[in-house]
């Protein structure tokens, strides 16, 4: 992945503006009128935000920054303007006499947000108006529609149509509106809560992934790209395979503006000759720079260059032709999918192993190296805390699924680790089609569950050498009789 030259790019963004401002101080002390603390304000701090701060993100990439938007004519109102004007963003601005512009006070004390307060009066725009104000920027590379559902893009068709009969790409951050407003679009960056109202609840990915591509080829929109927070991000292209990118942010700090960043990031790769998949790759280590910083930021383009130099070094280390996105550790069945599916095509051999794995032991990592040691890819399934209560009685797992599955995703012989809730992988043995499926030598081959799906296929079956006196009933069996 390369970073590119953003300073040729010119992006518009179109949308709902509002200042941010910070009132910091220390708090020692509890207000005697009420049970609250009071908080001495030392420090204002304002930053553009909303649209104002996609803007902002985009020119601090180098990125030649336009922005469309409504604001009143009023103290903040003056305030953002000279934010915009001091980052170089080129601003029409629809201003309002009489109407507050759009601002949100955070009291914060030692970087915690204690209260926020929202001044708003949603504005009424015509959009005759809204478009002649677009027009002014025909240079753009493409625009951005920020929907903030604050009034500025009660109507996004109209800009849409526009863009679309310029030939001007569109991408759009939405909000609650039902995305057949957004109609057109090149693409849509949902959040997990927007894509649930817009969809409705999904009961796994390759449900999500279908619903989604059914509703992108009704509204006609090319792309849609899918921010899942701790998840990471999805990216969907019209008749092409999902790609999926894991959260890049070792920490989770403060996630306002992430969303301005990513769509940011995202416009201004595209605007620079990047690809749908390698400007959503950009955005996804943008996001992981921002949400590790407190409130409403950016990243700028030294930052994003050496976050991208950084994924570059880790990548290289890793097996030659692994994907970024699916590469290693653990994955849901349907990621777990499209994992596979790239290993098959790229001629790698993949051997499959099942078990409970409460306590990893050496016995375990032995056998988990010489499995490995059959193909080029080992896939391990555990069962799901449920099924090894079925399986073991009161008391397993000693060990939650989400810890078994972390330290077997930490084994150098481990490529996957999926978990299943039936007490067979036999169902996940059909999807996945491994090449083998191996066991311990504490089975038989015709003890082996799922050796008969595995042969349907045309795939085999081997059963390694067993190593005596390694068992996870044994271990907790040894350890309760050591308690007095």
């Amino acid at each position: 992945m390369k970073i590119p030259r953003f300073d040729k790019a010119v992006v518009l963004t179109v949308g709902d503006a509002m200042l941010d401002r910070y009132w910091h101080g220390d708090t020692t002390r509890i207000s005697a009128e009420a049970p609250i603390p009071i908080i001495d304000i030392s420090n204002t701090e304002d930053r553009p935000g909303g649209a104002a701060n996609v803007a902002l993100n985009l020119a601090s990439l180098g990125v030649a920054s336009l922005l469309v938007a409504a604001t009143g004519k009023d103290e903040m109102s003056r305030v953002l303007r000279q934010k915009l004007d001091a980052s170089g963003i080129q601003c029409a601005l629809l201003e309002y006499q009489d109407h507050p512009t759009t601002t949100k006070i955070r009291v914060v004390s030692k970087n915690q947000q204690l209260v926020r307060a929202d001044f708003e009066t949603p504005f009424v725009v015509d959009s005759t108006e809204l478009i002649n104000l677009v027009k002014n920027f025909t240079e753009c590379d493409n625009i951005i529609l920020s929907d903030y559902d604050k009034g500025v893009l009660d109507d996004p068709e109209s800009v849409i149509r526009y863009a679309t009969k310029q030939q001007i790409p569109i991408l759009v951050d939405p909000k609650f509106k039902p995305f057949s407003a957004y109609s057109g679009a090149t693409l849509i960056k949902p959040n997990r809560l927007e894509l649930k109202r817009a969809i409705g609840t999904w009961s796994s990915e390759a449900e999500m992934i279908s619903r989604c591509n059914a509703l992108m080829n009704e509204l006609g929109n090319q792309a849609m790209l899918i921010t899942r927070s701790s998840e990471g991000m999805t990216l969907l292209i019209r008749d092409a395979e999902a790609t999926h990118f894991p959260a890049h942010a070792r920490g989770v700090y403060d996630t306002t503006g992430a969303g301005d960043t990513v769509i940011a990031v995202m416009a201004g790769a595209l605007a620079s000759g990047q690809t749908m998949r390698d400007a959503a790759a950009l955005s996804n280590i943008a996001a992981g720079l921002v949400v590790g910083q407190f409130g409403v930021t950016g990243v700028s383009y030294p930052e994003l260059r050496q976050a991208v130099n950084r994924a570059v070094n880790q990548a290289a280390n890793r097996e030659k032709d692994k994907t970024e996105s699916l590469d290693t550790g653990k994955l849901s069945a349907e990621q777990l999918l499209v994992a596979v599916k790239s290993a098959k095509a790229r001629g790698e051999r993949i051997v499959f192993t099942n078990g409970c794995f409460d306590i990893l032991h050496a016995g375990h990592v032995d056998f988990l190296d010489e499995a490995k040691q059959e193909g080029d890819r080992l896939v391990v399934a555990i069962n799901d805390d449920a099924s090894v209560a079925r399986l073991k009685g009161e008391g397993r797992p000693i060990n939650s699924l989400d810890r078994r599955a972390t330290i077997l995703a930490g084994l150098a012989s481990v490529d996957w680790v999926v978990p299943f809730s039936e007490d067979t992988p036999e169902a996940l043995l059909e999807k996945l089609q491994p090449d083998l499926l191996v066991k311990g030598g504490d089975y038989a081959i015709d003890q082996v569950v799922g050796a008969d799906t595995v042969r349907s296929y045309g795939g085999e079956i081997k059963v390694l050498r067993f190593i005596d006196d390694c068992s996870t009933t044994a271990l907790i069996e040894k350890i309760r009789k050591s308690q007095p």
